[in-house]
């Protein structure tokens, strides 16, 4: 039998501590699960979750648009690169054509007969630009294109200016007909010489010597009118080899020039026939005007 003191003892001593699996048992029943955590606001972690998802995906998209933008825009600018390529191409070729034209070699097309049978209707001649240029000499017998404003036309007719434009670029490329005011023609008497028509065999004489002009077109008579005139310096005196269909220095005669042409009119020498390849050919200088004597002491 306890004595009283004993049961102050035992009344006195601790209690059992709990072990773990007491304490885990009784976490269980007061703890949610740590899937539903609650969040700040007091919510489940569980509701959190899908809203996260939602905005990565939304972000994710975001960072993928420009991407697939780009992606989708590459085959656009690969066409346009390969589009702009062959224009870019071309516009230099035709700048570099038309720079070639406007201070070397000009392609000319030949729009009448007037100089039948050297140069036909539709014939494309390169005029050399650079012939008398640098100490080269207009001489007797040169097939030269020349601006025959304030010669052979008192002004040069009016045209509108964007049509004009491309007339000359289409000219300077030797596509389309020449403007009005430019001529081609054969040069028979230059500065000081007396150019004469016709002796007693129609020949025409320079300088009192007849010249035997083997290029006139077939039929053709050296001229139908008689002309006597001295070439005042710096001037000269052209003629088309189809005598009959050539308006040249004969009909200007009444005009101011006289029907001679100012040497810094000239734009070139044509050299050589380009087109058609059937007529391709090199315009030499006749022969025929290499006894011709010069202009001193020949006016008596």
């Amino acid at each position: 039998m306890d004595t009283d003191a004993q049961l102050s003892e035992r009344d006195r001593s601790p209690a059992p501590a709990q072990g773990p699996e007491q304490g885990s048992r009784s976490a269980c029943f007061s703890a949610r699960p740590s899937s539903e955590k609650e969040d700040e606001a007091g919510r489940p972690a569980s509701e959190e979750q899908p809203a996260q998802d939602a905005a990565a995906q939304e972000e994710d998209s975001r960072r993928r648009s420009p991407r697939l933008r780009r992606l989708a825009s590459r085959p656009a600018a690969v066409l346009l690169a390969l589009w702009r390529r062959p224009v870019l191409l071309l516009a230099v070729c035709v700048a570099f054509v038309l720079l070639l034209s406007a201070f070397v070699v000009q392609p000319f097309l030949i729009p009448s007969s007037s100089m039948e049978n050297t140069l036909r209707i539709g014939d494309r001649v390169l005029v050399n630009k650079l012939a008398y240029r640098f100490g080269g000499e207009l001489r007797r017998g040169d097939v030269i294109v020349f601006d025959g404003t304030g010669s052979f036309l008192r002004d040069a007719p009016s045209e509108n200016p964007v049509t004009g434009l491309i007339r000359g670029a289409g000219a300077a490329l030797g596509l389309t007909e020449p403007p009005a005011t430019d001529y081609i023609k054969r040069v028979i008497g230059v500065g000081g010489d007396r150019v004469t028509c016709c002796d007693k065999r129609g020949r025409i004489k320079v300088n009192g010597e007849p010249v035997a002009e083997g290029y006139l077109y077939p039929g053709d008579a050296p001229s139908s009118d008689a002309f006597d005139i001295v070439v005042p310096e710096g001037k000269l005196w052209v003629m088309g080899d189809h005598r009959g269909r050539s308006r040249d220095s004969r009909d200007h005669l009444g005009e101011p020039g006289g029907g001679t042409v100012p040497v810094g009119k000239v734009i070139g020498r044509a050299d050589w026939i380009a087109w058609p390849v059937g007529h391709w050919t090199a315009l030499h200088r006749p022969p025929v005007f290499d006894g011709i004597p010069g202009p001193a002491g020949s006016h008596g």
